[in-house]
């Protein structure tokens, strides 16, 4: 595929995505935490409807590192996992999948906290 059409393609994506999240939190009076929360539901249930992936072939990393993308990790995760190891993959498939992610995400969130200090809102 050429390099151009991947760049579009993760751009027209995540745009969607992001712009997706930005209409909930200014036309709705959902909580932050609510939209987090629906955006990893939707990419689990688009992952078991067979739809994420080929938004994910099209969108590549705009498909992948917004929230929707997470849900889409977990989700293949525990297939991935249930088909290994049956009932017990369902609880270990996804945080197996999503390790690297979450272990990258402490690290650095840790990282910013030293390197800076918090002012509170007024």
């Amino acid at each position: 595929m050429n390099v151009f059409l991947m760049y579009l393609g993760a751009f027209i994506v995540g745009g969607v995505l992001c712009s997706a999240g930005q209409i909930l939190i200014d036309r709705t009076r959902l909580t932050p935490a609510k939209i987090l929360v629906l955006f990893v539901t939707v990419g689990v249930i688009l992952t078991l409807l067979g739809v994420y992936q080929n938004i994910v072939k099209v969108g590549g990393a705009g498909a992948t590192v917004p929230l929707t993308g997470f849900g889409y990790t977990l989700a293949k995760g525990t297939f991935s996992d249930v088909d290994k190891y049956g009932l017990l993959g369902a609880f270990t498939g996804g945080i197996k999948a999503a390790a690297a992610g979450i272990t990258a995400a402490i690290f650095f969130g840790y990282l910013i906290s030293v390197a800076f200090s918090p002012k509170a809102k007024r």
